[in-house]
């Protein structure tokens, strides 16, 4: 699942020439506490509650608090989970997405990715995620069920989507055990390319890190 699939459709933007009373006027109508700053469509930064609360006039141009901005954002073809973490290492509201030409396309709402995440992930059910990448043409449903079979387990989600930029699709799929490292090395034996994965092994790899981030976020 990446990124852009899951924007927000209420989360607003401030332009440079917006106000900082404005500014938090729009936190506190959305009930956020960052918001993305966009040049034209360029993405500026995100602001936060905390820097505009500290600005001396609540008529400064956000323009003149450019220094305050966080650089961040991620690419609307990344997967989620990249959102998970940059959300739970830097503590923000909201997460905004940028196309190649850092472009602000959208955001994600903090309170609807945990939600996702936690219903994408079955948290609370024992399980592991395999997230394999491959051409279009070459995916089988068929086949990865068949691999997945064999190996004891069960498929319990999938889910897929194309990275517009390299035309790569992503499939991700829930299993119903946590020990999954056969089945990882079934698939690569099968040449298949695992992105990503993690189940009960303690796997050092981006997806485990990033599922780390979102338990601990979970628990404030």
């Amino acid at each position: 699942m990446l990124t852009h699939e899951l924007l927000s459709q209420t989360i607003p933007f401030l332009r440079l020439s917006d106000k900082v009373y404005q500014a938090l006027e729009l936190m506190n109508e959305n009930n956020v506490t960052h918001l993305p700053v966009v040049n034209g469509s360029q993405f500026s930064g995100l602001i936060s509650e905390d820097d505009l609360l500290q600005a001396e006039n609540d008529n400064a141009l956000l323009s003149a608090m450019e220094q305050s901005f966080s650089n961040i954002c991620v690419k609307e073809d990344e997967h989620f989970l990249k959102a998970v973490k940059l959300a739970a290492e830097n503590g923000v509201s909201v997460v905004p997405v940028v196309n190649e030409e850092n472009e602000l396309i959208g955001s994600v709402a903090y309170n609807d990715l945990l939600k996702f995440s936690s219903e994408f992930m079955s948290l609370g059910e024992p399980g592991g995620l395999i997230v394999l990448e491959m051409e279009s043409n070459q995916y089988s449903f068929n086949e990865i069920s068949r691999i997945v079979e064999s190996n004891d387990a069960q498929i319990t989600q999938l889910n897929s989507s194309n990275d517009p930029a390299t035309g790569m699709m992503q499939i991700t799929i829930r299993i119903n055990k946590p020990e999954i490292s056969d089945l990882v090395a079934a698939f690569q034996r099968h040449e298949y390319n695992v992105k990503h994965f993690f189940g009960e092994e303690l796997y050092t790899n981006e997806l485990k890190s990033n599922y780390d981030n979102l338990m601990n976020y979970l628990k404030i």
